[in-house]
C-alpha cells in the first residue's frame, strides 16, 4: 500500500509548486494569488527507492466561508488520508496568527507533522527559520519549492516516517489480483458479482454506494484470483465529504496491488475527460488494462460507431489495452474476461531473454536510424530485461539521453509488435556510460608547463 503525504498550510505558502516538483508534473495551478486551490489534487512521487502518493490541499483561511469552507473540508478529508503531514509556511512573510492555530490542530493529530518553512531564496534562511519554532513542531526543514532547494534533504527526513509501499498480505493472498475501476455508478460492483456468480457485493442505483475498495480472494479452474471492487473516482469538484472520503487513495492503491485492471466505461454516456484522466492513472501505474465497454447490448448502431469514434481520440495513449462490449447486468461478453485477463497477465510477467531483446534493437535500429547529435549518430548497443508488470526494457548505448521521444515510442512500438505483447504497456529505459574522466584536469608537468610558456612567447613575437 502507497503511504500518503498531505501538504496543508495557509493560502499561497507554496504548496502547488511543492507538489508540482515532487511529482515532476502541472497539475496544480500555480499563481501568485491566494486560494486559487480549492480541491484535493493527487499524485505520485517516485525519487530514488521513495514511491508515495502527495495530496495538494487548498489554504486553510480563518474566515472560510461559502467555496473556501468547502475547502476546508478537503483538507480535512486529505489529514484522514495521511501518513505525514507536510505543514507548510512562508519564510518571507514570518508567523502569524493564522499558522499558530493550524499548528495547535495538527498537534492534536496522531501522526507525524514535518515543518516546512517555504520562499527561503533571497532570505537568511536560519534567521527566517527562527521564529517558527514557536509553532512546537520540531525541527523546521527550509526548502524553496520553486528551485528545489532543500526538497533532497526534506525526502531524507520523512524517509524515516514514511511506512515502505507493501502488498497488504491480507488482502492480496497470491494469484492474479484484478481491479475493477471506473467512474462511479458504471457497474463496478454488478461486474463483480457476474464475474463471481454471487451477489457478494452492494449493487444500488445510485453514485457511491461503494465507498472502500474491496478485495475478494477466489479460485477458478485451481486458479487463483483476488478481485478489487474500487470505489468510483468523480471530478473533483463533485467530491462529497461523507461518500466518497477515501475513495481516490484507495482507488490508486488497489490500481498499485493489481496485476490486470479492467476499466469500465457507460457505453451509454461515452467516453469522458475523467475517464481519459483516470486511464492516465492505470497507464502511469503501468498495469495491464482491459477496457470494459458495460450496457454496450443497449446501443444502437449509431452510438457504438460514436463510442468507437471518441475512444480512437480520446484514448489513443492507451491504444494497447484490450476493448471488450460487456453487459454486467445480463453477462454477455463477461465470459470471456478471465482469459483476456490470463492472456494480459502472461504477458505482463513475459521473460525475455538478453539475445533476443539485443537483436530486437539492431533489427529497429537497421528499420530506422537514431538521429544525429551535434554532428554524432547516437548508438544503441545492446538491451537486456530490468522488470516484469510492465515488462522493463533496458537499453544501453551513447547519447541516450539527447533521443527524441519519437524515437523512443517507435522503439516502444516496435518492442511491442516483437514480443508480441497485448494489452500491457512497455517501459523503455537508456543507460550511457559514465566517463570516469569528466571534469578531471590534467596537471602539467614542470617541463611541460615551460615548452608551453616558450610556444606563447614564440607564438606573440609573430
Amino acid at each position: 500500500m502507497l503511504p500518503v503525504i498531505a501538504l496543508v498550510g495557509r493560502p499561497n505558502v507554496g504548496k502547488s509548486t511543492l507538489f508540482n516538483y515532487l511529482t515532476r508534473s502541472r497539475e496544480a495551478l500555480v499563481a501568485d494569488y491566494p486560494g486559487l486551490t480549492r480541491d484535493r489534487q493527487y499524485g505520485r512521487v517516485k525519487r530514488g527507492q521513495r514511491d508515495c502518493l502527495v495530496v495538494d490541499t487548498g489554504g486553510i483561511a480563518d474566515d472560510a466561508e461559502g467555496i473556501d469552507s468547502f475547502a476546508k473540508k478537503q483538507v480535512q478529508v486529505a489529514l484522514d488520508e495521511a501518513d505525514v503531514v507536510f505543514f507548510i509556511v512562508d519564510a518571507r512573510e514570518g508567523l502569524n496568527a493564522s499558522d499558530q492555530s493550524i499548528a495547535e490542530n495538527l498537534r492534536k493529530l496522531d501522526k507525524p507533522v514535518v515543518l516546512v518553512v517555504n520562499k527561503i531564496d533571497g532570505v537568511d534562511a536560519n534567521a527566517a527559520a527562527a521564529d517558527f519554532y514557536a509553532l512546537a513542531l520540531g525541527e523546521p526543514c527550509k526548502i524553496a519549492a520553486t528551485h528545489g532547494r532543500g526538497v533532497f534533504e526534506l525526502l531524507a527526513h520523512v524517509d524515516e516516517l514514511l511506512p515502505m509501499a507493501e502488498a497488504d498480505e491480507a488482502e492480496i493472498d497470491g494469484g492474479i489480483g484484478i481491479a475493477i475501476v471506473g467512474r462511479p455508478n458504471v457497474g463496478k460492483s454488478t461486474l463483480v458479482n457476474r464475474l463471481l456468480g454471487e451477489e457478494r457485493v452492494v449493487v444500488f442505483d445510485e453514485p457511491g454506494t461503494t465507498r472502500d475498495s474491496i478485495y475478494i480472494p477466489f479460485e477458478r479452474n485451481g486458479q487463483k484470483f483476488t478481485l478489487i471492487d474500487t470505489a468510483g473516482m468523480r471530478r473533483r469538484s463533485k467530491i462529497a465529504l461523507t461518500v466518497e472520503k477515501f475513495s481516490v487513495i484507495k482507488s490508486l492503491q488497489a490500481i498499485e496491488k493489481a496485476n490486470v485492471v479492467i476499466y469500465l466505461i457507460d457505453a451509454a454516456e461515452g467516453v469522458t475527460d475523467q475517464d481519459a484522466h483516470l486511464l492516465g492513472l492505470v497507464l502511469e501505474a503501468g498495469r495491464a488494462l482491459i477496457i470494459g465497454l458495460n450496457k454496450w447490448d443497449g446501443l444502437g448502431v449509431d452510438q457504438k460507431d460514436l463510442i468507437k469514434r471518441q475512444m480512437d481520440i480520446k484514448l489513443s495513449f492507451v491504444d494497447f489495452a484490450q476493448k471488450h462490449p460487456i453487459s454486467a447486468l445480463h453477462g454477455s461478453g463477461v465470459g470471456k474476461l478471465f482469459d483476456v485477463v490470463h492472456e494480459l497477465y502472461d504477458a505482463a510477467m513475459i521473460d525475455m531473454s538478453t539475445p533476443v531483446l539485443t537483436n530486437f534493437l539492431k533489427d529497429a535500429v537497421t528499420t530506422h536510424q537514431p538521429p544525429l547529435v551535434h554532428g554524432r549518430r547516437i548508438k544503441l548497443k545492446y538491451a537486456h530485461q530490468g522488470g516484469r508488470n510492465p515488462p522493463v526494457v533496458v537499453i544501453h548505448g551513447t547519447q541516450t539521453d539527447a533521443l527524441p521521444g519519437s524515437y523512443k515510442r517507435f522503439l516502444m512500438n516496435y518492442f511491442r509488435d516483437r514480443l508480441g505483447l497485448k494489452g500491457t504497456p512497455i517501459r523503455l529505459e537508456f543507460k550511457s556510460p559514465v566517463n570516469p574522466f569528466a571534469g578531471i584536469k590534467n596537471k602539467l608537468t614542470d617541463r611541460q608547463v615551460k615548452k608551453k610558456q616558450r610556444q606563447v612567447k614564440h607564438a606573440k613575437k609573430k
